[in-house]
């Protein structure tokens, strides 16, 4: 196994990518601290991480709250003694406005402070621990959306490509302390959310829910849009020793609907 005896922090457990990353995590012989705002789906997952034969720990957490996220590594350590694989999956989906009507001063900051703040504060948190330990792995679950950015989503991809930015500022000076920090950027990710927009797209426009998904996958050279479970592939890579001369690099997961 991958990441046997070892132990990872996924934020923004839920229905998709954080349950995914947790499970792959799992199967690959760590523990995981599970970290969301509901409690609901930490039980949820958390059931399916132990039914895997692996420990799971369940922390209430939201990550605009600083003393919370400070919380989340405390509690890791009670819990574990130890923290090798952070991965800050939990994200704010921005205003979904124009940039003209925005508000910059409440949506813009709301989505700052969890996509890129929030990050950044569990991560600061970290950092100590694995220091301590030799060295660990941080990984930023980012976006397509940073290297193609649609109307109505400038908070969100801004937010995001400062973590981007961040995320290899923070590779340079925690190299030394063997601390690797990378980001995945996924891009169109299939889901029952994803499944919903789609359905009302082809309702708004007069045209099939499979018009409207052919017209995201013909640009899509795979011909599909990635489910979760595939980019967790992506995640455990940056978590385990395959990835261990890597840091400071993004890696596009999104079938090539973006080369970079």
């Amino acid at each position: 196994m991958l990441l046997e005896g070892r132990v990872a922090i996924v934020s923004g457990i839920g229905p998709g990518m954080g349950r995914s990353i947790a499970l792959r995590l799992a199967a690959e012989g760590a523990d995981v601290v599970l970290a969301a705002r509901s409690s609901e789906k930490l039980e949820e997952v958390g059931a399916e991480v132990e039914a895997l034969g692996r420990r799971a720990t369940r922390v209430p957490t939201d990550l605009a709250q600083p003393d919370s996220c400070r919380e989340l590594v405390d509690r890791t350590l009670e819990a574990h003694g130890r923290l090798d694989v952070l991965v800050n999956n939990a994200f704010h989906p921005g205003t979904m406005t124009r940039f003209e009507r925005d508000d910059l001063e409440k949506g813009w900051r709301d989505t700052l402070e969890v996509n890129l703040y929030g990050s950044l504060r569990v991560s600061q948190a970290a950092v100590p621990v694995m220091k301590a330990a030799g060295g660990g792995s941080i990984v930023m679950i980012n976006t397509m959306s940073t290297r193609v950015v649609n109307p109505g989503f400038a908070a969100y991809a801004a937010s995001k490509a400062a973590l981007e930015a961040a995320t290899r500022g923070m590779a340079k000076e925690l190299g030394a302390d063997q601390i690797r920090v990378n980001s995945v950027m996924p891009g169109y990710i299939w889901g029952a959310a994803v499944e919903a927009h789609f359905e009302r797209q082809a309702e708004s426009r007069g045209i099939s829910k499979e018009e409207a998904i052919g017209e995201i996958t013909r640009h899509i050279p795979l011909g599909r849009i990635p489910h979760s479970d595939e980019i967790s592939g992506a995640v455990l890579f940056f978590a385990s020793d395959l990835s261990s001369c890597i840091t400071g690099q993004s890696l596009d997961v999104n079938g090539g609907h973006v080369m970079f």
